[in-house]
């Protein structure tokens, strides 16, 4: 018997190819949003645009566990690239979440969340060890059927999965300035995002397993913004389908 797996994406371009594999989807509103429910690979499935940035991802992460009550919650999204070797076609499957702007010092550390006495949230080992499983299969699978020509435009060589730390903000990083300074106060922080952690306290409060796997679309410096559409729709919706239908056949 399968279970009911939550799938929020950051992206619209990467939910609307996990529904093209879900024959019986339907949407509920919720909160503004819509909340699709069917089936894939045997599981129960509810999936959703979770919105950009913390509060949107947390309320969209907070409604869904309430309303549908799912046993695990996979995040899959873009983000950009910050540790070098982590390039653009890659994809980093989280180890650890942290909010690279929130600071309550002095009465706090930096980047500690208030009242929980950590920085850091860690996802469920076991799910991450699937997502990670699925990201090996995807990044060998999706450049044999792109076109060369695509591939030479976006750089895309011998794509790498990475297993670590991901920042998380309400800013998109665009330029080295700012990436420097985030490798400089998160040295061990492979990506920065704009949702992951917000969705990891909202899962750690609620005691429910989660992981987030992410695309690298960018290195997050002054050409952060340069065929970012191209990309998402060349690569990052594929990479989402393919790795979460295989995560769910592997659980």
């Amino acid at each position: 018997m399968g279970q009911r797996i939550a799938i929020l994406s950051a992206v619209h371009e990467e939910l609307a190819e996990i529904l093209q594999l879900m024959p019986d989807e339907q949407p509920i509103r919720l909160g503004g949003r819509s909340y699709w429910r069917g089936h894939l690979q045997g599981h129960e499935v509810v999936a959703v645009l979770s919105g950009i940035g913390k509060v949107a991802a947390a309320t969209t992460t907070a409604l869904l566990i309430e309303r549908f009550a799912p046993e695990q919650v996979i995040f899959t999204g873009v983000a950009g690239g910050l540790l070098p070797g982590v390039e653009v076609g890659d994809i980093v499957v989280g180890s650890a979440l942290v909010q690279h702007d929130l600071d309550a010092s002095p009465l706090f550390a930096r980047f500690e969340v208030p009242g929980y006495g950590r920085s850091r949230f860690q996802p469920d080992l076991a799910l991450s060890q699937v997502l990670h499983a699925a990201a090996k299969d995807a990044v060998t699978w999706l450049p044999k059927l792109l076109d060369p020509e695509v591939l030479r435009a976006m750089g895309l060589h011998s794509p790498s999965v990475h297993q670590g730390e991901i920042a998380t903000g309400d800013r998109f990083v665009a330029s080295e300035a700012d990436s420097a300074a985030l490798r400089a106060a998160l040295p061990e922080a492979l990506a920065v995002d704009m949702e992951s952690a917000a969705v990891a306290q909202v899962c750690h409060d609620c005691g429910l397993p989660f992981a987030v796997v992410r695309t690298i679309s960018d290195r997050a410096d002054n050409q952060a913004h340069v065929d970012f559409p191209l990309f998402l729709r060349e690569v990052a919706r594929h990479y989402s389908a393919r790795i979460v239908r295989k995560a769910l056949n592997l659980l």
